[in-house]
């Protein structure tokens, strides 16, 4: 399985994209403005996406994009989300105000789109990768995923703060790379905890739940673009970005956009 890299900011600027994944060719994981950058054939050629909660830096691509090739596909995009996640995106996006409902036209028989609602806890059989959906918790429903196509799961947490139900599920899984938001600073604690976000001293906390043995690459996503050098350089004075040996407790490296897995 490979796992490129489209977006992974906490907001934009210049070479700053929101969140977004795009598994092999055809599974999107979120649709933030990183997926802008694909070209139409590669758009065109993602028949499912996953959305891990409604917010627009997880969601913003997704109008534009059904909109870009609509003209060139034969079935409809699948969108996966929780029923809440789904229930906004109809209220307030696909509402014939902000943007057409492209779940209900051309015809609501044949749609360029269509909306199935998963649940936490649930297993998806998709584009031959097995998936589970994980707990978050957000200020809005929410949720992270573990995809597998067989060789050890490819975990995304979305967007999170103080998690223990997601550490004793991942602590039963074999994790191979772990990428865990961290928005703020520690100088934007107050508003990291308002938020429902980690930042460097609650990811610390959070990482204490990794089972005594378990070792895996930990990137860290969603920064703020302000804020980047300095909640790396957070994460660095409670543990190592790059391992020197079995003394480090945790690998952890900054995510950036492009970079590609394979699984």
């Amino acid at each position: 399985m490979k796992v490129r890299v489209l977006g992974c900011s906490g907001a934009i600027a210049r070479d700053c994209r929101t969140t977004s994944f795009l598994l092999d060719h055809d599974l999107l994981v979120d649709a933030g403005t990183g997926a802008g950058d694909l070209t139409l054939d590669e758009m065109a050629g993602i028949d499912h996406v996953l959305l891990t909660h409604s917010h627009l830096d997880h969601i913003a691509a997704l109008p534009l994009m059904v909109d870009a090739v609509a003209a060139r596909r034969s079935t409809p995009l699948q969108v996966h989300a929780l029923q809440a996640t789904i229930d906004a995106l109809k209220a307030h996006i696909f509402n014939n105000v902000i943007w057409p409902d492209f779940s209900s036209i051309p015809t609501r028989t044949a749609p360029f789109l269509q909306f199935h609602a998963l649940a936490q806890g649930q297993t998806l059989q998709l584009a031959g990768k097995q998936i589970e959906v994980l707990p978050a918790v957000h200020t809005v429903p929410a949720v992270g995923y573990a995809v597998t196509a067989g060789q050890g799961y490819w975990v995304f947490t979305g967007d999170t703060e103080h998690n223990p139900a997601l550490w004793a599920r991942l602590n039963q899984l074999d994790v191979a790379l772990l990428i865990i938001e961290t928005a703020f600073s520690n100088r934007e604690r107050g508003l990291a905890q308002r938020s429902l976000h980690l930042a460097p001293h609650t990811l610390a906390n959070e990482l204490d739940f990794i089972a005594p043995g378990k070792k895996y690459p930990i990137y860290i996503t969603h920064t703020k673009p302000a804020e980047t050098e300095r909640i790396m350089a957070e994460i660095q004075c409670f543990d190592q970005a790059n391992p020197l040996g079995d003394q480090v407790m945790h690998d952890i490296r900054q995510l950036h956009a492009g970079q590609v897995f394979e699984l």
